[in-house]
């Protein structure tokens, strides 16, 4: 079902430019005086001339730009395509998300060209870093389902990197890690692009299962026979609606020397109406998204296991359709919840938290040292942040370096409250609670219902724990920018990566 698309990561010294490549990308920003030509492999009097022709071309070196020119002799590429950064600063470095962007918005824009060189100005391993990340992302296409590809172009195969870390031997590791996350977060993005006619509970632990093999990590699937079993009432309770049973996956990667114990949760519904509380026909299909939160933390723990990093990492993924039907549940329905508490069902579109409500649980009776759960969880989120902007929410602990980790992987998160006054709103007349509450600060209303699920440690004191809501920046309705492409965007994979990283770094 997986079928990802990958592209292979090489670097090259500045006086190896005739390497032959079908286009040779070089950077332009926007200067406070008009374009500025960045630095580049060119000789200098092609560079100059170069230079002075960009305002005649039209070049603005605006974010996204890239206009292609006849390829250079000295170059040994056929296409000299000047892609541009946005603005910069004589005072200041291209920063590292910046990179990535030019370099990912390069490579998804010269798709139909097999091999490209990226000549943007790297002045660290972390830039090489960045130019890397963002090729293997912007490398990418979901053309799975097209019965003719006669007129589709092929994401670009090969990237080679103009930098003067050639030769460093800390290069390697670098674009191996690179070309890692790269798979991930293309793997996350065709799983939310499948259709929900080929994405359902069943076949989504079929993928995990898929994308698992060659890994040292261990998959274990909950039916619905034993997830009734169990107890896992949230879970069932959203998926009784639809002839496609829910399914609960759990991934683990339990390397010998773990010097730390994460938990990861992600929300699964492989398509959302509302159930009984009908969500309006209009954008509805977007709703087959609504699984990115599993489609993340399945692909995150895969990239752990893959780098090999020592840290028992834990993928919960809660799967559901959430489908209206003679046997769905009701608005007023109580459920019980894997282990024990009870919620009243008040809205059956507010469905995301139950499921997650039972991974929860299910994650802290392993007692990790932290758990996040990720999420397409409110539109309050998109009301709140915008489409790009992650909302990050629970104890400061662990908030806090997501924040900072986010930061690093060049993503959108902002860290929001959780007021004591919103907990009241979810009291229930006949349960330990309702699955909605105060409608102003939705977003954080869920979160807050979340959080009566994270379980105790061995300590006694609650489980440190964080949840993401991804509903806006997890899907692209929008023009392809940077190297996003169209629809699943694979955002947080990146991020969970360099908080788990940030962790080991600490306890080294």
């Amino acid at each position: 079902m997986v079928k990802n698309t990958e592209v292979t990561l090489s670097a090259v010294a500045g006086d190896q430019l005739r390497s032959p490549s079908g286009a040779l990308v070089i950077g332009v920003g926007q200067g406070t005086d008009g374009p500025v030509l960045l630095s580049n492999p060119l000789t200098a009097k092609a560079a100059e001339a170069l230079a002075e022709s960009l305002g005649v071309l039209g070049i603005t070196g605006a974010a996204d730009q890239a206009h292609r020119l006849p390829g250079l002799s000295e170059a040994g590429a056929k296409v000299l395509v000047l892609a541009g950064v946005g603005k910069v600063s004589g005072s200041q470095r291209v920063t590292e998300e910046t990179l990535r962007r030019a370099a990912g918005s390069a490579v998804r824009q010269l798709a139909g060209v097999g091999t490209v060189t990226l000549a943007l100005p790297t002045s660290s391993l972390g830039d090489v870093a960045a130019v890397a990340e963002g090729a293997a992302m912007g490398a990418y296409s979901f053309t799975e389902h097209r019965s003719s590809k006669a007129d589709l172009k092929d994401p670009v195969k090969n990237v080679m990197i103009v930098t003067d870390f050639a030769a460093d031997k800390g290069l390697k590791p670098v674009l191996d890690r690179a070309a890692l996350i790269g798979k991930a977060v293309n793997a996350t993005r065709t799983l939310v692009n499948q259709p929900p006619s080929h994405l359902y509970p069943e076949s989504f632990a079929e993928a995990a299962k898929e994308l698992s093999k060659g890994l040292p990590v261990k998959v274990t699937v909950w039916d619905e026979k034993r997830l009734d079993k169990e107890g896992f009432g949230g879970i069932l309770g959203v998926g009784k609606g639809s002839t496609r049973q829910p399914r609960l996956v759990k991934v683990e990667y339990s390397p010998a020397r773990a010097t730390a114990k994460i938990a990861l949760v992600g929300k699964g519904i492989t398509f959302d109406t509302g159930g009984i509380s009908l969500k309006p026909h209009l954008g509805m299909g977007d709703m087959k998204s609504d699984m990115a939160g599993a489609a993340v933390v399945l692909n995150t723990v895969l990239a752990i296991a893959g780098l090999g990093l020592p840290v028992k990492a834990t993928a919960w993924l809660c799967i559901a359709e959430n489908m209206p039907s003679g046997a769905a549940q009701r608005p007023a329905d109580v459920l019980t919840m894997f282990g024990g508490k009870t919620v009243e069902v008040l809205n059956t579109d507010a469905e995301g938290r139950l499921v997650m409500a039972d991974g929860l649980v299910a994650a802290s009776q392993e007692f990790p040292d932290a758990i996040i759960d990720v999420a397409t969880l409110t539109g309050a989120q998109l009301i709140a942040l915008g489409d790009r902007t992650a909302g990050v929410m629970g104890s400061d602990s662990v908030t806090g370096p997501i924040k900072a980790a986010a930061d690093r992987a060049g993503e959108l998160v902002w860290p929001m409250p959780l007021p004591d006054e919103l907990r009241p709103s979810l009291d229930s007349q006949v349960a330990d609670l309702a699955n909605i509450g105060e409608r102003h600060g939705g977003m954080m209303t869920a979160a807050v219902f979340l959080r009566e699920f994270v379980g105790k440690g061995r300590d006694g004191e609650q489980i440190p724990w964080a949840h993401i809501d991804i509903a806006g920046p997890s899907f692209n309705n929008g023009s392809p920018y940077g190297y996003n492409h169209k629809q699943g965007t694979g955002c947080t994979v990146r991020t969970l990566v360099a908080y788990v990283e940030d962790i080991l770094a600490k306890t080294a």
